[in-house]
């Protein structure tokens, strides 16, 4: 990026952020140079099948049981996973105030780890895992460790991975399997402290997001199709008080109507290149 001349948009949003500190948006396109798989495609299609509901969760052990199978393997890649570029460049933004807020669909903990604060989590994070009976909160890490240990037969079993920490992992792998428990209450209602598909966006977080809305001066969505409802508003509501709403992402958007700049360029050197521009502004 260092090397190449800049599209005019790209230009565009530096001096846009040069004057005010923009509000971020990000989703799995953000992740994806760490490894971590996206639901969708370019062109917004989603990639094989529907992740679980919320009511197929809650109704079944047998899904239940499917669901932390296939976490059992497919967690160690979130685990593992590191911030790439475009996550450390927001924390420097944010820390030379370029940055109003950043809010994320991801799950995965990401800009955490890169040293952003203050993180509206709109999906929740995949580190932390609640029981829904008693409330208790129980680290990921932790249940990853009871899995293994009552379950070693998975071990070393080969899976293709999926987003959010799942796998595909073939049916013969269910039976017999043992999923974990609340160590206070005993229930087998744990459940990850993320929003299902079916489920809504905690009160909290969706106040949070839409008041960093009303206070921005702009919104930059970065690495998101902003498919879901959740991220489309905020898309919308900036634009219906007629503040700027720019993207960095490669292919379709539900938003592109709505957009006032888009750079179609990778996210993870768009970044480093304003980063590194705005602190020399």
């Amino acid at each position: 990026m260092h090397t190449l001349d800049p599209p005019a948009s790209l230009l565009e949003l530096c001096e846009l952020m040069a004057q005010h500190p923009l509000l971020v948006l990000t989703g799995a396109g953000i992740s994806t140079p760490s490894g971590i798989p996206a639901y969708r495609d370019q062109d917004g299609v989603r990639h094989g099948k529907a992740p679980m509901m919320l009511q197929e969760f809650l109704g079944s052990a047998a899904a239940r049981r499917r669901y932390w199978a296939r976490s059992m393997i497919g967690w160690p890649k979130v685990w593992q996973a590191r911030p790439n570029a475009a996550h450390q460049a927001l924390a420097r933004l944010a820390a030379g105030r370029r940055i109003a807020g950043l809010i994320t669909q991801n799950v995965d903990g990401l800009h955490q780890q890169a040293g952003s604060e203050g993180v509206i989590e709109l999906h929740g994070n995949l580190h932390r895992v609640r029981c829904l009976d008693c409330g208790k909160i129980l680290r990921r890490s932790e249940i990853q460790t009871w899995l293994e240990e009552e379950n070693a037969y998975l071990q070393g079993v080969e899976a293709v991975l999926a987003p959010d920490g799942d796998a595909r992992l073939a049916v013969e792998y269910l039976e017999g399997f043992r999923i974990p428990w609340c160590p206070c209450c005993g229930s087998d209602l744990l459940k990850p402290d993320v929003v299902f598909y079916g489920e809504g966006v905690p009160a909290e977080q969706t106040e949070a997001a839409s008041l960093g809305i009303e206070q921005a001066a702009a919104l930059l969505v970065v690495g998101s199709t902003v498919m879901t409802y959740s991220s489309f508003r905020l898309c919308r509501s900036i634009a219906e008080q007629g503040k700027p709403l720019v993207a960095i992402n490669q292919g379709a958007m539900r938003a592109d109507a709505l957009l006032n700049l888009k750079i179609e360029r990778p996210c993870e050197q768009v970044l480093p290149w304003l980063a590194e521009r705005l602190r020399a502004a």
